[in-house]
């Protein structure tokens, strides 16, 4: 890191490496709260040494755990629903305290949940695959019998958990504004399994603050274009990365 940063001399450091996944947080919390900290300390001291003005974090809305209401804005009590969460609100109080000793500016950007893809060509591909959208859409593809849904008796109107999506480009284009300052046709199986450790019933995001302060706004504001464009990509690459050529 320390050479990368001499060799380029950046201007700006966005951070996105993480371990992310709430429910393996709550069964290995050490791995999060010492990996994702201690990894984002050292990030953060390179940046003081190597006089890098800016700091970008990729942060978690985990940080509100079970909000005490919604939409949830920056005001919202701050209660990290997960070991995952409370390693993220730690790296955003790092970043205050070297913001007011070292004048480190930074922004934290709170994700809910990012999804679609960049074009034909760009889309999500984890091993193993953890996101409620790709999973659908390869049990659209025939590669999963079904999706499990992680309990039923939760206080939503189906009985489901109900999240917020923001499509990848938006969420870039976000990323890019702090730093200057229906679809698939065919029926998807699915079951009801036990409900995860630490997921609340709702979690809505009010985008206020960044549009009123940063002039950002959705391109893709229907969560039919978000699966849309992620359903295009799973098509054109059904087994990720790997795939050559297009499916049907």
């Amino acid at each position: 890191v320390h050479r990368t940063l001499a060799d380029h001399r950046p201007d700006a450091i966005m951070h996105f490496a993480s371990h992310t996944l709430v429910g393996e947080s709550m069964e290995e919390p050490l791995l999060y709260l010492d990996d994702n900290v201690r990894c984002g300390a050292n990030l953060m001291r390179a940046a003081v040494e190597h006089d890098v003005g800016r700091f970008i974090l990729s942060s978690t809305a985990n940080l509100f755990g079970l909000p005490e209401r919604i939409p949830i804005d920056e005001e919202v009590e701050i209660d990290p629903g997960s070991p995952y969460g409370e390693s993220k609100f730690i790296l955003e109080r790092m970043l205050h305290w070297l913001d007011e000793i070292h004048d480190l500016q930074y922004a934290a950007l709170r994700y809910f949940n990012a999804a679609g893809a960049a074009g034909p060509d760009q889309g999500e591909d984890h091993d193993p695959e953890t996101h409620l959208i790709p999973l659908v859409l390869q049990v659209a593809l025939g590669q999963r019998e079904k999706i499990v849904i992680f309990g039923d008796d939760y206080d939503t109107p189906d009985g489901t958990c109900v999240r917020d999506y923001i499509h990848v480009v938006d969420l870039a284009q976000a990323h890019i504004r702090a730093l200057e300052r229906r679809v698939t046709g065919r029926e998807i199986p699915a079951e009801v399994g036990d409900p995860r450790p630490g997921d609340p019933a709702v979690l809505i995001a009010s985008s206020e603050k960044i549009r009123e302060d940063l002039g950002w706004t959705p391109e893709y504001g229907d969560l039919d274009d978000i699966i849309g464009s992620a359903w295009e990509w799973h098509r054109r690459h059904p087994h990720g990365y790997e795939t050559d050529g297009h499916a049907n």
